[in-house]
């Protein structure tokens, strides 16, 4: 196949599925996909076997897991508009408002749906700021138990996502604690609580079977049904973007530029001003570089057992979650095709994108 593409390998992917099937049957917890993070379909037939459905962002989040999905789909944005309400309630099987002045704006249009209400509890594990829900002034959810007793009566549900690649399960344990102290009297008036995503429990050593107690103890002490909503969690290291090295020059440091962008292709890198990831080792060290006329359009520093040359093909890793997503058409450099590894080892090809498709995402 010709470059740049990205490769989602199923086998590569089978363990983090089976890491949240096990969660699921312990705790009893219900996995819902967070397609702000990964909303690649040519997989969720696979997924579907191991999660239980979908949650959402807008509505053309909510409307791909209804009909792409199998199970449950849940509704949830910072905002719906009059206009788009409709669609949202006739997509979802339950709808998650950010705000009381949301859930009043449309209680005559959801009268009757399975309703629920983001809670921001004060304390998140976001080392960035422009990531952080419970950054001063955040507009993410409703903080006053007062006011949200109120409306207790509206609803059925809460949603606290307050976690941010959070890998350590004894603050998780500690976050919820909180949130119990200060919300519980609220939760156990609750058929149901999602806790969001951001939990890293398919990573490497996490305590899994400690998490899966707490959350089943959490359900059991509370009377709820527990859901979780992960994203990076269900794609991590499951995906490449794979590139061709188009020249090299050395201007105080060895330099390779590539058929590929980061801003165009690995956005998130650049925004978070982070390295993208190779696994290469040796004792020749390159900067790799995208094509588009950014300066900085870096992928970062890499160490490699030879020099590059042109015509060398490299494998970006990490390239599913909070990537795919937000692929654009900067500097008109061609968009990833995407490509599937089935668990055989055959690649598929599932799409591709051509200059149709760029003059059609412009006027």
């Amino acid at each position: 196949m010709q470059t740049p593409y990205y490769l989602i390998d199923k086998a590569r992917l089978l363990p983090n599925m089976e890491k949240i099937a096990h969660l699921r049957e312990a705790s009893g917890a219900k996995a819902l996909l967070a397609l702000k993070c990964f909303a690649t379909w040519s997989v969720f037939d696979f997924m579907s076997e191991y999660m239980d459905g979908t949650t959402s962002s807008s509505l053309y989040e909510v409307r791909l897991g209804r009909e792409k999905f199998p199970g449950e789909t849940h509704a949830y944005s910072v905002a719906y508009a009059d206009h788009e309400i409709d669609e949202v309630l006739g997509h979802s099987d339950k709808i998650i408002f950010n705000t009381i002045g949301q859930l009043q704006r449309f209680d005559t249009q959801s009268a009757g749906h399975i309703r629920g209400l983001r809670v921001n509890p004060g304390v998140s594990t976001s080392g960035f700021d422009l990531a952080d829900p419970a950054r001063p002034f955040s507009r993410l959810g409703e903080h006053d138990p007062e006011e949200i007793a109120k409306v207790a009566d509206q609803i059925s549900g809460f949603m606290f996502h307050n976690n941010c690649e959070n890998a350590d399960f004894d603050r998780f344990d500690a976050m919820l604690g909180h949130i119990e102290q200060r919300f519980g009297f609220l939760i156990r008036q609750m058929d149901w609580i999602s806790l969001g995503g951001g939990i890293h429990f398919t990573g490497e050593g996490y305590p899994i079977d400690r998490l899966a107690e707490r959350l089943k103890r959490f359900a059991g002490e509370n009377g709820v049904q527990v859901y979780l909503e992960p994203g990076e969690a269900a794609i991590t290291k499951s995906t490449t973007l794979e590139v061709t090295v188009l020249d090299t020059l050395f201007n105080g440091k060895n330099l390779a530029i590539v058929d590929s962008s980061i801003e165009a292709h690995m956005l998130d890198l650049l925004i978070y001003r982070e390295s993208a990831k190779m696994n290469e080792a040796g004792d020749h060290e390159w900067m790799v570089c995208g094509k588009s006329c950014l300066a900085g359009d870096i992928f970062g520093e890499f160490r490699f057992p030879a020099p590059i040359k042109p015509g060398d093909r490299l494998s970006i890793q990490d390239a599913a979650g909070y990537t795919m997503v937000k692929k654009n058409w900067f500097n008109g450099v061609k968009m990833p095709a995407i490509a599937v590894k089935e668990l055989d080892g055959t690649t598929r090809l599932v799409r591709d994108f051509g200059y149709d498709e760029f003059a059609a995402a412009l006027s």
